[in-house]
């Protein structure tokens, strides 16, 4: 299990996963070879098999195992980068997937194009168990295809002795002086948002100067030399291991580099964020139907959702293992949770209120978003 052992934060604290195991396969996130799971499905094989896509560093494999030997079904889990690498995978129909875990807005996107399967809720009772304000959002709002997996921020990574004072703004990720320590996160709706609230934009706005005024400003930093590359699960060496500054990254991801580099803090900047939902679905054209309900169900329990946050440290909609989390921490490893990380893992609603969630976007404005991505490069 990991853990967070004898940190001292003292004012430096500001607010993909390869599994191994017989079941569980390494992928490669290069969307232009699309991936299968690697098997045909029941159907085909008379084996009891389900086929899993989540992102890097976002499960206990302990829970893949356990789950295999209490049910029998052999899980071939595989990863993606991002939204749109996934969306990538599923478009091209080279992705054999029964169970996805996609963000809100991006499940929105696959609802409006008929790419999942209303869920059978009486086949997953511990949907009961999932906190109401993790019910009915905008993504789902008649909560027919998801059950939420785990929720956070999106926020600011630094390293504490490689800037010159605490960071609190987004400013600092267009920031010249930091040329060439900068990490610009490697999804468009994530880069463009954070300069749409350093301006003072709503995430979602479908005002088309708005966001290419964005852009700008990203084009600009680009220019100059700002970021050193653009990276996804590449930020956990680069940033453990002090080979850049600064990045933007999601809450739960800090928490796991911290363990491997004290000196990195965590905020959500003061023009706001993103809160997500991340969230189980079945695809429309799922092999392995029964299968997955069970999975989505087994995953949903209070008992793996406290090892999911004691291993991933992203916070579980699951009312109970939220509340009783601070005490599992404590009989587990004798000593009691820091509630300064357990803050930036479950974001007090103080700071969600100042955090928007993405919504789907207009097919125009994902088209933007997309052209200006390529245009950006990098």
């Amino acid at each position: 299990m990991k853990r967070i052992v004898a940190l001292t934060l003292a004012g430096s604290l500001a607010m993909g996963l390869f599994l191994t195991g017989c079941s569980v396969e390494q992928v490669s996130t290069d969307t232009s070879t699309p991936v299968s799971s690697g098997s045909e499905g029941s159907a085909n094989t008379g084996d009891r098999v389900l086929n899993v896509c989540n992102w890097g560093e976002y499960i206990d494999e302990d829970l893949i195992t356990q789950f295999e030997e209490e049910t029998g079904i052999k899980v071939n889990y595989q990863t993606a980068e991002s939204n749109e690498a996934l969306y990538s995978l599923l478009k091209s129909g080279g992705a054999n997937y029964d169970v996805i875990c996609p963000s809100d807005y991006m499940i929105s996107q696959l609802i409006e194009e008929d790419m999942l399967q209303p869920l059978d809720y009486s086949k997953i009772p511990n949907f009961e168990k999932i906190d109401d304000r993790f019910k009915n959002l905008s993504y789902d709002p008649e909560n027919l295809y998801t059950v939420p997996y785990t929720w956070g921020t999106l926020g600011i990574i630094y390293n504490t002795t490689m800037v010159d004072e605490p960071i609190t703004s987004w400013s600092a990720m267009f920031d010249e002086k930091y040329a060439g320590d900068v990490l610009l996160i490697n999804n468009s709706r994530d880069a463009l948002g954070m300069a749409l609230y350093y301006l003072g934009y709503s995430v979602n706005t479908t005002d088309e100067a708005q966001i290419r005024e964005a852009f700008q400003l990203l084009s600009d930093a680009v220019s100059k030399g700002v970021y050193q590359g653009k990276v996804m699960d590449e930020v956990f060496q680069k940033m453990e291991q002090g080979n850049a500054a600064i990045a933007t990254y999601y809450a739960g991801d800090y928490l796991t580099m911290l363990e491997n580099n004290p000196d990195l803090a965590y905020v959500v900047p003061e023009e706001g964020s993103n809160w997500f939902v991340d969230a189980m679905c079945i695809l429309k054209d799922a092999q392995n139907v029964d299968e997955a309900h069970e999975w989505i169900n087994f995953l949903a329990s209070t008992e793996a959702n406290l090892a999911n946050m004691d291993y991933i440290w992203y916070a579980s909609p699951n009312a109970e293992a939220l509340e009783r989390y601070p005490a599992y921490y404590e009989e587990t490893y004798g000593e009691p949770l820091d509630m300064e990380l357990y803050e930036i893992m479950a974001a007090p609603q103080e700071v969600l209120d100042r955090c928007e969630s993405y919504l789907v976007l207009p097919e125009a404005t994902r088209t933007l978003y997309n052209d200006l991505w390529i245009e950006l490069g990098l």
